[in-house]
């Protein structure tokens, strides 16, 4: 949700609760009426749940996402006190994740800010090719107190357990510089950190030659790494399957295996 009055655009509805209920009822028994002289329609029915969704959002974000009942304690926690205004954004990010958490919203997905960008570079957050001791610096001062406020409260309401967490990016960086003070993509070695229910905290997997440039120990792929992440949330990822172009396409294609020594079940 983005730092803004608004979280989400046309949140706040411009006529009464009740008013809004009268108007979804009557255009629900209009689709119905309709259903029931032409039958089964799958537009239909969908038009109906994305208005039902619509409303039970329309109601619950604010209150989401009104932090004004948090205690001094978990807002400092969160670094929503902090003097850095994109530690108290990302702060805010990982603070609502929690909240999304306890009303039961299954995939929440936190996106860093982007830093001012060093000349002749584009503001990404993490992909210095120029600036990165900078750079890093900057980003791990905005996510370094939030993630460990987040990771902390769940554990400590008792959500840490039946939450997984997945810190990634699609690629690492070079061992060497590009350029004066950057680093270049690195798809060949990097890292990914998992936490909660289901990971074998304190293991680490895998290792880089020497340089850091390859991976040459327990090497893992991002097919391994989300069977894993389904096998954690109880799907198989053999099984689960979409379809496209006429034939079934599993999510982790035929490379994908569930990485066992991370896994709290593991010797």
């Amino acid at each position: 949700l983005p730092e803004q009055a608004d979280p989400l655009p046309n949140i706040r509805p411009r006529e009464s609760a009740d008013r809004q209920r009268r108007r979804l009822r009557f255009v629900e028994q209009m689709d119905r009426e309709r259903l029931a002289e032409r039958g089964a329609s799958e537009q239909l029915e969908s038009a109906i749940r994305n208005y039902e969704t619509a409303f039970r959002m329309q109601t619950a974000v604010p209150e989401l996402v009104d932090l004004s009942a948090e205690t001094a304690a978990t807002r400092r926690l969160y670094g929503l006190e902090s003097p850095v205004r994109e530690t108290v954004a990302y702060g805010q990010q990982c603070l609502l994740a929690r909240r999304l958490v306890e009303r039961g919203v299954r995939f929440i997905e936190l996106t860093c800010l982007a830093r001012p960008a060093d000349p002749g570079q584009i503001g990404n957050p993490w992909d210095q090719h120029g600036g990165l001791k900078t750079g890093h610096a900057e980003m791990a001062r905005q996510v370094d107190q939030p993630i460990a406020g987040l990771i902390q409260d769940l554990k400590q309401r008792g959500l840490f357990e039946e939450t997984v967490i997945v810190w990634a990016g699609e690629f690492g960086r070079t061992p060497f510089a590009q350029g004066t003070d950057g680093r270049d993509h690195n798809p060949f070695g990097f890292s990914v950190w998992l936490a909660g229910g289901g990971i074998r905290g304190g293991t680490v997997l895998g290792a880089t030659d020497e340089l850091g440039y390859y991976a040459v120990e327990d090497i893992s792929t991002v097919y391994d790494l989300w069977a894993t992440v389904l096998h954690v949330l109880g799907v198989d990822h053999e099984s689960l399957t979409y379809r496209f172009g006429g034939r079934d396409f599993r999510l982790t294609d035929v490379h994908g295996q569930v990485l066992e020594k991370i896994l709290q079940s593991s010797g």
